[in-house]
This record gives C-alpha cells, structure tokens and sequence, in this order.
C-alpha cells in the first residue's frame, strides 16, 4: 500500500483489528486511497483512520469534555476569576475519572484556557483575572479518559456584550457549522477550510492563519493540520475514519496575532480588536460525519 505498510488477504483479518475480515471491512476504503494516491493526491495514512473501538473511546472521554463545559456555562458570569474556571474544569474531569490533557502540556500550568476578548487562545487562568460585563471569553477544553482524547470549546458573553461582538461570536459558530456541512468521504480537506473562510469573511471579518484545527484521538494533535485559510480542492483526503477538529479563530479586525506575551503562550490579535472561537470534533463517516464534542 501506498503508506508502506502491510494490505492482509482479502480473508485475513482486517489490519485495524475489528476482528473481521479484510474484504468486509477495510478493503474498499484502502482501494480507494490507494486509487487516489496514485493519481497524485494526497491522502491520510491509514494509521490515522480511526476504529469504531476508537471512535466509542473517543465518544467517552468527550462526555466528560462536554460536561464540563456544559458545567461552566451554567455558573460563568461576571465576578467570576479564570482561575475559578480553571478548578471547575479540574475537578469535573477528576470527578469523572479522566483528566485535563492541558495540563503540563509542554509545559502549560492549567487545566483549560481560558481567552478573554482580544486573546486569540491559550489564555492562561490566573486568580487576577476577574471577567465582567461585556467580556466575550472563550474556554477551550481538553480531556483524557482511558487513552482517548477529546477537545472542543465555547464562547461565553457575560452580560449585557455589544451587539457587534455578539455577532462576531454568532458568525463564527456559524462558521463552524458551514465547515462541518462541507464534511464528507473522499474531498479535500480544503474544501471545509474554504467553507469556514467564506462565512466569516463574507460577514467582514478575519481568520487567523497561523493556529487551526488538528486530528485528534490516540494523541492530543495528529494529522492532519486544519487550516481556515486553504484554498478549496487542496489539502488532504478525507476518509471514513478521519478524527479531527474545526476550529476557526476569527477576529473583529485584521488577521495578525501578537504572540509576544513573556509566558510564551497566550496570543493576542496584533490590533487589540476581539477574537472568537468555537471547537468541534468529529469523525468522518461512510456518507459524512459523525459529531464527538462540542
């Protein structure tokens, strides 16, 4: 095959070990990768493709991802310090037997991320940091349970927030679900890049180049890379068993991030204008996607 590795017998056991036979199980998908390869496109290697044991591992650990953030939604509000976001998430995760993949990421101090009007991500929580009225604020959030990984993020508006920044924050959501509509078997990945780009631009804002979405699953980033500025038809295949996250940051003003902060992780819109994110993941199925966190 086209990735180097072994192709079993068609009555072999399949090489992704659902215990079925080859020809009843990955044999077409592999076919046609290995079609679209050798006419020149680029095309995941299969040990990126997800099974359906790591699909429901997945679909677990993101249970606790969605809960947390669901738990946040419910108490955010003005007053509340990051640092406060910061041990709700902590302790639901532990609560629920998973664990925050944040933290000591690299060397990241905090359970979450927490992005407060023109910081793009990787807010860090701190207990100085009190959100008021008015605050658009992002928490990006990502568990561990048993191995699997999972990862998505909401916008929160505290307050009364202007009308031109709740429609940042709606237009990017909306965004999102453009580029999860473009989802499906066997297009470029640049086509759901293109689909993001286009709801946001087309509502006069702009997409931060530099961050983008990833795969995701077995690892906290895999391939592939999701930017939200690729042109249509290019970028990788998109197979059945694809994991991965659409997560465009756009901003109010000009493209252009400030990445100086001195704690070497929290990145600013270079205008100071405000900046929103939503994160989903899912999977790629035989006639679409399949949501796994939000």
């Amino acid at each position: 095959m086209y990735d180097g590795e072994p192709t079993p017998g068609r009555n072999d056991e399949c090489w992704c070990g659902s215990g079925k036979k080859y020809k009843k199980c990955h044999l077409r998908i592999d076919q046609e990768l290995q079609r679209l390869y050798d006419e020149g496109f680029e095309v995941p290697f299969r040990s990126l493709l997800k099974t359906q044991k790591d699909i429901d591992g997945i679909k677990r650990s993101a249970e606790v991802n969605i809960g947390a953030l669901d738990y946040v939604g419910e108490h955010i509000k003005a007053g509340v310090s990051t640092a406060e976001i910061d041990k709700w998430v902590y302790d639901y995760c532990i609560e629920h037997d998973a664990i925050p993949a944040d933290l000591n990421f690299e060397g990241y101090p905090k359970s979450v991320c927490v992005s407060i009007n023109e910081v793009v991500c990787h807010g860090i929580p701190s207990e100085d940091e009190i959100l008021k009225d008015g605050d658009i604020v992002n928490v990006d959030m990502s568990t561990i349970k048993d191995g699997y990984f999972s990862d998505s993020s909401r916008m929160y508006c505290i307050g009364d927030v202007d009308p031109e920044l709740k429609r940042l924050v709606e237009v990017t959501k909306q965004s999102v679900q453009a580029g999860l509509d473009a989802v499906k078997p066997w297009i470029p990945l640049g086509d759901v890049s293109h689909a993001v780009n286009k709801v946001a631009t087309d509502a006069g804002f702009s997409v931060v180049e530099e961050f983008g979405g990833h795969g995701i699953g077995l690892e906290f980033h895999e391939d592939p890379f999701v930017s939200f500025v690729a042109e249509a038809g290019t970028g990788p295949i998109l197979a059945p068993g694809m994991c991965f996250t659409i997560e465009p940051m756009v901003n109010l003003g000009g493209p252009e991030i400030d990445m100086t902060d001195p704690n070497g992780w929290t990145v600013r819109t270079k205008d100071r204008k405000p900046t929103a994110q939503w994160e989903v993941q899912l999977v790629v199925t035989e006639d679409g996607y399949e949501l796994l966190s939000w």
